[in-house]
């Protein structure tokens, strides 16, 4: 397990890791163009982790799970981040929305897992699409504070909405899923 560490594309997640701290300080502090700044960096250390362990072939199963959860944190935080700040920059309601279907996958996958019932759980097209419209959206919320363009503040509501949509679909999507799955594997053994 100390090996798979140490390879070139889990560092890079590992360090995408330690830029969420850095990214939150600089929202807190009002430093926006920062906190972009960093997020963009965040965001290609994620497409340089994939390609690394594509082209090196390090593809390893500590970087199957620590690449989505370093992904869930990064974006779950600045939402989190960016809702409790004095200008509201995102919505609670989305924001809630966000956690809540996190957290919700995160408890049905583990006691799945757990129980033995399912060991491998993939992420759906809307899944995709929703953490695509979360990559898209964070920057949009950040870049408006730095800039009063007009496209932005359209990018940006319209990142939101994409996201609240997208949330709840891939959330329902996913457990419809599970319950397909579950049913039909409870039909098996019948």
């Amino acid at each position: 397990m100390i090996r798979q560490l140490r390879s070139a594309p889990n560092l890079l997640t590992l360090l995408r890791l330690v830029f969420i701290p850095f990214i939150v300080i600089a929202v807190v502090e009002n430093r926006y163009g920062l906190a972009l700044g960093l997020f963009i960096a965040a965001g290609i250390s994620d497409g340089l982790d994939g390609l690394l362990a594509r082209l090196l072939k390090q593809k390893t199963l500590l970087g199957q799970y620590l690449d989505p959860i370093a992904d869930k944190l990064l974006l779950s935080t600045m939402f989190l981040v960016l809702a409790a700040t004095h200008r509201g920059t995102i919505l609670v309601f989305a924001t809630v929305l966000v956690f809540a279907r996190d957290i919700i996958i995160l408890i049905v996958c583990t006691l799945l897992y757990i129980t033995g019932t399912m060991k491998v759980f993939r992420p759906s097209l809307f899944g995709k699409a929703n953490t695509l419209a979360q990559i898209v959206t964070v920057p949009l919320v950040l870049l408006h504070e730095v800039s009063s363009a007009q496209w932005i503040a359209v990018g940006r509501k319209v990142g939101i909405y994409a996201t609240i949509a997208l949330t709840v679909i891939s959330g329902v999507h996913y457990l419809v899923r599970v319950a397909f799955h579950l049913r039909h594997a409870g039909g098996d053994k019948q």
